[in-house]
């Protein structure tokens, strides 16, 4: 009987059914799953599926990798589309194929890369190197492309993992470069034992052991210091309905529940509203926003609240997804990274009106300017992401370095009941780990929490459960070497490596 690994070598559909399988299993190592060991499997799957392929076959093989991974991992599209978008199930099904077909290029296009340019057999430990600088940079090229989707990382598995401590130094895309390095030294050991070569072996030894030693090191060293007395925070998850949300019928009961939470919690220095928890325009609720914000200085606290807003711009009114500060604090920011068809419709004069799903409320966004201040609220600097953008890494880093306090508020009720919202919040715990700072994470349904500076959970509500969160959030000063440096060194590490590649092929090729 041929072995699994044997048939994922070779040409042909057994390998590329295999491919599916091993992207597939990369959506069990993150969350609700989590079990770790498999993104490190499925890595291995990947580098060990191209060994033998020529770059059309690696393109194929490739592609079938990455279908397998999108189609287990972000299958709450499907239920967006479906569920709120207005589409058939059939329709539904067809979109999220299609959109899983083509996102897995992400992957065929890297495999065919590596295949025509980069890869070593005759050179097993710099074909490890290679390929772990080949596998960081197409992920850093999906959360950039296109505005980027910079889902289902591989770092992320290991928030709980062994690795987690190396997320402070060279965050989440560190962690994915060890994991990849780390599945082709196992893959290529033993052929690195039979070259007999004493040198490259200990390195290779080195290289394999050395950073989970490191890791695991610094799983709980801080790297930030208190900058100040603990805060206390009140964050409110309205479990509002997402039929509900923007029925304007249904605008004074959701003001209402916000304001009647708020008048019965107990004395805070924060109180966090989720996401659009205002669901009209700033200028609108200004009567509201004022009174609420009497209210919170009168009890010394700053009230943080997600709302729309809209700004004449060169003469033109522009709407932008908010957040902004009343009370003990000030600040306006205007979210940046918007998501496609969410807030957006990319090719909207050709996609609007076809479904409901390319005209979902509030899908005509702008993008806030990159040079905003941060928000302030009890003499604090307070960095803010709205859903999104949460979950880019160097983008979080950059305001993260300016900021005492993380703040992210979103409104997942889109995902239902599926993985989404999970994959999400793990999201949220690791820029905590790279930042070392603590994070407010306040959702219209779950999960609202307070994550430590260690990216652990402290406190939380239950998903699709209405109710007030109390717990205590602590300033934080301080760089981790990641905010920092942030990707610097890495980028250059890996460009060296794509070099060194490169021109040995080359020199290969003329001898």
């Amino acid at each position: 009987m041929t072995h699994p690994l044997h048939r994922m070598t070779r040409p042909g559909w057994p390998g590329n059914l295999l491919a599916v399988v091993a992207g597939a299993l990369t959506t069990l190592a993150l969350a609700p799953f989590d079990i770790w060991p498999l993104a490190l499997l499925a890595v291995g799957f990947f580098y060990a599926g191209l060994r033998e392929l020529g770059p059309r076959q690696a393109l194929g093989r490739g592609w079938c990798f990455g279908f397998g991974l999108f189609g287990a991992g972000t299958s709450w599209i499907y239920y967006s589309i479906h569920h709120f978008g207005g589409a058939s199930v059939l329709l539904a099904g067809f979109l999220m194929l299609i959109f899983t077909a083509a996102i897995a290029w992400f992957f065929a296009l890297p495999a065919w890369i590596w295949a025509r340019w980069l890869r070593r057999n005759e050179a097993p430990l710099a074909d490890a190197l290679a390929f772990a600088a080949l596998w960081v940079g197409q992920e850093a090229f999906r959360g950039w492309f296109l505005t980027g989707f910079p889902w289902l990382y591989s770092g992320y598995s290991q928030l709980d993992g062994p690795l987690a401590g190396l997320a402070p130094m060279g965050g989440m895309w560190l962690i994915s470069f060890i994991l990849a390095l780390t599945a082709a030294l196992i893959y290529n050991g033993l052929r690195l034992v039979r070259s007999g070569r004493k040198g490259f072996i200990a390195a290779g030894a080195l290289l394999l052991v050395g950073p989970w030693v490191v890791a695991i090191a610094l799983k709980e060293h801080a790297w930030t210091s208190p900058s100040g007395a603990p805060l206390s925070v009140a964050a409110i998850q309205g479990n509002v309905e997402q039929s509900m949300k923007w029925d304007p019928a249904q605008l004074n009961a959701q003001l209402a529940l916000y304001r009647d939470m708020s008048l019965s919690s107990k004395r805070v220095d924060l109180l966090i509203w989720p996401e659009t928890a205002v669901p009209v325009l700033k200028e609108s609720a200004e009567g509201y926003l004022n009174m609420m914000g009497q209210f919170a200085a009168e009890r010394g606290a700053a009230l943080i609240t997600g709302v729309p807003i809209r700004q004449e711009v060169h003469h033109q009114k522009r709407f932008y997804n908010g957040i902004t500060v009343v009370g003990e604090g000030d600040g306006t920011y205007l979210k940046q990274k918007l998501v496609p068809f969410g807030e957006y419709v990319p090719l909207q004069d050709i996609l609007r009106g076809l479904i409901a799903f390319f005209d979902l409320p509030m899908s005509d966004f702008a993008r806030g300017p990159a040079d905003q201040p941060l928000l302030q609220a009890k003499g604090y600097q307070i960095a803010p992401f709205i859903c999104y953008e949460v979950v880019y890494p160097d983008f979080a880093a950059g305001l993260s370095a300016r900021s005492d306090l993380l703040l992210t508020i979103s409104n997942d009720t889109w995902f239902g009941t599926s993985i989404g919202p999970l994959q999400h919040l793990q999201m949220a715990q690791m820029r905590a780990l790279e930042a070392g700072r603590w994070m407010i994470r306040a959702t219209n349904n779950g999960v609202t929490g307070l994550i430590n500076p260690f990216g652990q959970i402290t406190a939380q509500i239950p998903q699709f459960e209405r109710g007030i969160l109390y717990g205590e959030v602590v300033p934080m000063h301080n760089l981790t070497p990641y905010l920092q440096w942030r990707s610097w060194p890495l980028i250059v590490v890996c460009i060296f490596l794509f070099g060194w590649a490169l021109v040995a092929n080359r020199m290969a090729k003329t001898v």
